[in-house]
C-alpha cells in the first residue's frame, strides 16, 4: 500500500510540474525603440522579397515567458569585419538605439556579420536588430543564427533568414525582407538554449556597405 501510495504521488508531482510548464504566464515583448526619423517614406524602396506594408500598424507582437530580461547590453561583439570602416563595434550592445552618426558601426561590402557573446548560455526567445535608421532602406540577406559554438560550426540554429536566393550561402530563408525603420526588426527565438548570437547582412538598398545600430537579445 506505502509503495502503491508513493507511486500515486510521484505520479501527480510529474503531471503537475509538466501543467505548469505548459500553462507559464505568457507576456508580450515590449522593446524600447528609438525615436523615428521619418513620418512617411520619402522614397519608392523595390525589393523582390519585400514584406507588405504595414500602413502605420504596429507589428504582430512577439509573445514570450514572463521574467524574461534583454540579456546583451554591454556584452562582447566580435565580426567579420573586425575593424570597422565607421564606429566600434562595442556599439552593438552599447544600449544606444537613437539614429546618430556616432552611435551607427559601419562594415564592409558583401556578406558581413556581427556576433554578440552573452557569456554563457542563456534560455533565448526574441531578438531585436537595428541597422542604419535614418532613412528607409531596406538590408539584404538578414540572418540571426545562434549557438554554443563560437564558431558556428556545430549546433547552429537559424532564427530568421530572408535569403530568398541564397546569395548569403547560408542556405535560402522564408522570412521577408523589411524597411528598415526605428522600430528595428524583432523575431522569436522560441526556447533556444545559446551563449551566441550571430546578425548577418549583405549590403543595402542605398549602398554596399553593411551598418548596425543596435541588437537586442531577450532571454533567461
Amino acid at each position: 500500500m506505502r509503495k502503491r501510495n508513493l507511486l500515486m504521488w510521484t505520479l501527480m508531482f510529474v503531471a503537475n510540474v509538466i501543467v505548469m510548464a505548459d500553462t507559464q504566464e505568457m507576456v508580450k515583448l515590449e522593446v524600447k525603440v528609438p525615436c523615428p526619423q521619418f513620418g512617411s517614406f520619402l522614397k519608392d524602396v523595390k525589393s523582390p522579397n519585400l514584406e507588405p506594408a504595414r500602413g502605420g500598424k504596429p507589428r504582430t507582437p512577439i509573445f514570450v515567458p514572463a521574467g524574461v530580461k534583454l540579456l546583451s547590453v554591454g556584452k562582447k561583439v566580435t565580426s567579420s569585419d573586425p575593424i570597422p570602416i565607421i564606429g566600434y563595434l562595442s556599439l552593438v550592445t552599447d544600449g544606444d538605439k537613437e539614429h546618430d552618426a556616432a552611435t551607427v558601426v559601419e562594415l564592409a561590402p558583401k556578406v558581413q556579420w556581427v556576433q554578440v557573446d552573452l557569456g554563457a548560455e542563456h534560455t533565448l526567445y526574441a531578438a531585436c536588430v537595428w541597422h542604419y535608421h535614418g532613412e528607409p532602406r531596406v538590408y539584404r540577406d538578414v540572418i540571426c543564427q545562434v549557438s554554443n559554438d563560437p564558431d558556428f560550426i556545430d549546433g547552429v540554429v537559424t532564427v530568421f533568414n530572408n535569403d530568398h536566393d541564397n546569395s548569403a550561402k547560408l542556405g535560402k530563408g522564408k522570412d521577408k525582407e523589411y524597411l528598415e525603420t526605428h522600430e528595428g526588426r524583432p523575431f522569436a527565438i522560441n526556447g533556444v538554449k545559446a551563449r551566441y548570437v550571430r546578425f548577418y547582412s549583405n549590403g543595402n538598398t542605398s549602398n554596399e556597405a553593411n551598418h548596425y545600430t543596435e541588437v537586442d537579445i531577450y532571454g533567461k
